[in-house]
C-alpha cells in the first residue's frame, strides 16, 4: 500500500511534545519500572496512566529519540525523532544533523478478518538497549460488544524498536499473535512513504527519507490460535548518491542484541545492590552506542538531538575517553584516539587556544565560550587514557598533545598560582570569574598523570618538573579557592563567589582532601542537594547530572562511603526505575533531561574511580583504593580490559574490620592482600 499523500504526516510531529512526568502526581516516588531476571527493566502497565517518557538510542549512522508512553485509554503513543548525523544541513554548524519527526503507525493499515485492529491496551514495556512494547487489540468490535456476541478475536502485538548498528536507519519489528480461540486471516499491507528534502538545505543537495515495511508485497497469513506472523519496518535516510537499503530487520535485531551482550559482559560490576549493578550495565550501553562513523573517523558524540558527528574537550576528552580502556570496546578506543588526534591538529607555536569543539565531521570547529579550560580538560583525559590503554605506541602518539596542553595551562597561570580561563564547561550559564576551580584542579590531575606517563617514556626530568608544578598548584588551589561559603569550610568556585556551587566537588575527584569534611557537608546540604541531584548553584533551580556524578565519585574517593552510598542508591533508583529512565541525564530545565551519552560514562566512573579508586600510574600499573561500603560484604569488577590486559578481575571481600583484595588475571592470582578499607594499594599487572 503506497500512501505518498501521507508524506507530510511522516515528517511532521503529530503528537504534542511529551514531558517526563506522570500525570498521577500522588504516586510519584514509587518505582514505575522493575528489574527482570534477564537484566532488562519492565513496566507492567497499571492505573498510573497517562505516562510519557523519552529515550535516545544510537548506531553508527543514526540516532533516535523515542517519545513514547501510554495514553489515558491505555493505547500506545509513539513519536520518533530520527537524526542522521552524516546528512549535513545548511549552515553546517554544530546542530546541522538532518533531523525529522515521524509519527506513522505501521499497525494501522493491517487487516484481520477484513477488519482493522482497535481498542489497543498496552500490557507491558521493556528496555534493554531496545524498546519492546506488548499490546492487546480486538478485531472489529469493542470488548463489551465482542463479549455479548461471544467472539474471541484477541490479537497480541509486540513492537521492538532499535537503531541499526551500522546503517542509517531506525528499525522496527512487529509480531502479531492470535491469542483468541478462532482462526484469523491477517493481511499486512506493504507500506512505503517517501520524502525528499529541499536541495538548497543540504550540504550535498537533497536527501531521501523513507519510512517503509520490509515486505515489498502484501503479506497474507492464516493464524490458528497461538500462531504468529512477523514483519519488519524501518525509517532510513540517504544521499542521492547512495542506494536505499531493503533491511533484514531480524538480522539487524541480532546485531543490536550482540552489541548489548558485549556491553553487559565487559567490565561487569557486581555488588549486593541489583539497582546499582543494573544502572551500571545500562550506562555502558548509552556511553558506547553514541559513536558515529564520520568522514573524520569514528566520533563519540553526546546526542540529544543537538550534538552529533562532533567532539568536545569536556564530553569526549575529559568525561568518556578515560573510561574506554576499562570497557575494552574497540570502537570506543578508536574514537578516543581519533578525538585526541583532531584536537592535536590545533597545536601551535604561539600557544593560542585549542577549540572547545571539533564539529561537522571534523570540517569545522567551535569556541563560542572562549577558552573554557579546554587544554586542562584535554590533558587530563589524554594522559589518563594513554596510561590506562597500556599501549606504548598510543602513549607516544598522545604525549606531544599532553605536553603542549600542560604548557598552555602553565602559561595561563596567574600571579596567584592558579590557571586562568575565560569560562568553564557550563559556558557562561553561571559565572566562573577569570579563574575557576574546575580548570585548576583538572590541570593539577593532568600534571600528575603527565608525570607518570613521562616516567614510562623515559622523560625523567620532565616528570620531575610536572610533579613540582603539581605541588605548587595544589598549594595555590587551597590558598586561592579555599573559603568559607554559606557557612561551610569548602571552596569558592571563583574570586568573588559567595554562593555554593556543585563543582566544589572537583578537589575530591582529583585526590585533594584538605577540605573534604566541609565540602562533603556542603554538597549534601539542602543548599545544593535535591531529590533530582545537585543544583548547579544554591538558590537556583538548575541541575546538571555531570556535577552530581562527579560529586558522587569524589565523596566515595574521600572515604565517606555510607553517605555516598545513600546518595548513589537514591540517584540510581530514580534514574533507572523512576519516571524518566534508564540513563543519567544532561540537565533540567535545559534540554528536558536529555540522555546525553557521556553522562553515562561519568556514572560508570563513580564505580571504577570512586568505589574502587583506580588511578592509572603506568601503562601496566595502577593505584587501587577500595571503598567497600559498610553496608556491603563484597563488590567486584569483572572483565576489566585496561592496562594492556586482555581481561582481569578485582574482588573485594569483607574480613572483619579489614577487606581482602584479590586481583586475578588470565585465571591466575596477581594480588591477594588483606588491608584496611580505603587504603591505597599499588597493583602491577
Amino acid at each position: 500500500m503506497r500512501i505518498l499523500s501521507q508524506v507530510l504526516s511522516v515528517c511532521m510531529a503529530m503528537l504534542l511534545s511529551v514531558g517526563v512526568a506522570s500525570a498521577v502526581s500522588a504516586e510519584v516516588g514509587q518505582a514505575r519500572w522493575q528489574i527482570a531476571d534477564d537484566g532488562s527493566i519492565n513496566w507492567f502497565i497499571d492505573r498510573r496512566i497517562p505516562h510519557y517518557d523519552h529515550i535516545e538510542m544510537s548506531g553508527e549512522k543514526v540516532s533516535a529519540v523515542l517519545r513514547y508512553g501510554v495514553n489515558p485509554d491505555g493505547s500506545f503513543s509513539l513519536e520518533r525523532s530520527v537524526v542522521w548525523p552524516m546528512l549535513r544541513t545548511i549552515p553546517n554548524n554544530t546542530h546541522a544533523s538532518l533531523t525529522r519527526r515521524f509519527a506513522h503507525d505501521f499497525i494501522a493499515p493491517i487487516m484481520v478478518n477484513r477488519l482493522t485492529l482497535n481498542n489497543e491496551v498496552v500490557e507491558s514495556m521493556s528496555l534493554d538497549g531496545k524498546l519492546t512494547v506488548m499490546s492487546r487489540y480486538t478485531v472489529g468490535h469493542n470488548r463489551a460488544m465482542r463479549k455479548e456476541q461471544n467472539q474471541g478475536h484477541d490479537v497480541e502485538v509486540t513492537r521492538v524498536i532499535f537503531p541499526s548498528a551500522t546503517l542509517p536507519m531506525l528499525c522496527e519489528e512487529y509480531t502479531l499473535t492470535n491469542v483468541g480461540d478462532t482462526n484469523l486471516e491477517v493481511v499486512i499491507p506493504s507500506q512505503r512513504l517517501v520524502y525528499t528534502t529541499p536541495a538548497d538545505q543540504g550540504t550535498e543537495g537533497s536527501y531521501t527519507l523513507v519510512a517503509a515495511t520490509s515486505n515489498a508485497n502484501d503479506i497474507t497469513a492464516s493464524l490458528a490460535p497461538g500462531l504468529s506472523v512477523t514483519f519488519g519496518a524501518s525509517i532510513q535516510g540517504y544521499k542521492l548518491s547512495e542506494r536505499e537499503v531493503c533491511p533484514d530487520v531480524s538480522s539487524e535485531l541480532s546485531e543490536r542484541e550482540a552489541f548489548v551482550h558485549e556491553m553487559w559482559n565487559s567490565l561487569q560490576f557486581v555488588s549486593p545492590d541489583p539497582v546499582i549493578n543494573t544502572m551500571f550495565a545500562f550506562a555502558k550501553i548509552r556511553a558506547a552506542e553514541s559513536i558515529f562513523r564520520t568522514k573524520g573517523g569514528l566520533m563519540q558524540s553526546p546526542g540529544g538531538e543537538a550534538y552529533y558527528a562532533a567532539i568536545w574537550a569536556n564530553d569526549q576528552a575529559e568525561y568518556i575517553n578515560p573510561f574506554f580502556p576499562f570497557l575494552g570496546y574497540d570502537k570506543g578506543n578508536e574514537s578516543a584516539v581519533n578525538a585526541f588526534g583532531h584536537f592535536a591538529r590545533f597545536m601551535n607555536d604561539a600557544y593560542k587556544p585549542i577549540p572547545s569543539s571539533i564539529i561537522a565531521e571534523g570540517d569545522d570547529w567551535w569556541n563560542g565560550a572562549g577558552d573554557r579550560g579546554d587544554c586542562a580538560m584535554i590533558a587530563y583525559g589524554a594522559a589518563r587514557y594513554a596510561l590506562a590503554s597500556g599501549d606504548r605506541q598510543v602513549a607516544e602518539e598522545l604525549f606531544p598533545l599532553i605536553e603542549w596542553c600542560l604548557e598552555y595551562s602553565r602559561l595561563k597561570t596567574t600571579p596567584d598560582g592558579v590557571v586562568a580561563s575565560d569560562s568553564d564547561e557550563l559556558e557562561n550559564r553561571f559565572p566562573s570569574g577569570d579563574a575557576n576551580l574546575c580548570t585548576s584542579t583538572l590541570h593539577y590531575d593532568a600534571l600528575l598523570s603527565g608525570a607518570y606517563l613521562a616516567d614510562e617514556l623515559g622523560k625523567k626530568n620532565l616528570a620531575a618538573k610536572y610533579r613540582r608544578e603539581a605541588s605548587s598548584l595544589r598549594a595555590a588551589i587551597d590558598s586561592y579557592f579555599g573559603a568559607n561559603v554559606e557557612g561551610f569550610d569548602t571552596y569558592r568556585y571563583y574570586d568573588g563567589n559567595e554562593l555554593l556551587r556543585s563543582w566544589i566537588c572537583m578537589p575530591l575527584v582529583t585526590g585533594i582532601f584538605d577540605r573534604a569534611d566541609g565540602t562533603i557537608a556542603a554538597l549534601l546540604s539542602p543548599r545544593l542537594l535535591t531529590d533530582d541531584g545537585l543544583l548547579s548553584q544554591s538558590s537556583s533551580e538548575t541541575f546538571w547530572d555531570r556535577s552530581t556524578l562527579y560529586a558522587l565519585r569524589g565523596i566515595f574517593a574521600a572515604g565517606e562511603r555510607s553517605k555516598a552510598l545513600d546518595f548513589l542508591t537514591h540517584y540510581s533508583g530514580t534514574r533507572l526505575l523512576g519516571e524518566h529512565v534508564p540513563y543519567p541525564i544532561e540537565a533540567w530545565p535545559e534540554g528536558n533531561q536529555r540522555h546525553l551519552s557521556t553522562e553515562s560514562a561519568l556514572y560508570c566512573r563513580i564505580i571504577t574511580e570512586g568505589l574502587f579508586g583506580i588511578r592509572p600510574t603506568g601503562l601496566h600499573s595502577f593505584q587501587l583504593t577500595p571503598q567497600l561500603p559498610d553496608e556491603w560484604n563484597y563488590m567486584a569488577l569483572r572483565n576489566v580490559k585496561a592496562f594492556g590486559a586482555h581481561s582481569f578481575d578485582i574482588d573485594i571481600e569483607r574480613a572483619g574490620k579489614h577487606i581482602v583484595v584479590t586481583v586475578t588475571k588470565d585465571g591466575k592470582t596477581v594480588v591477594k592482600r588483606k588491608s584496611p578499607n580505603g587504603k591505597p594499594l599499588s597493583i602491577t599487572l
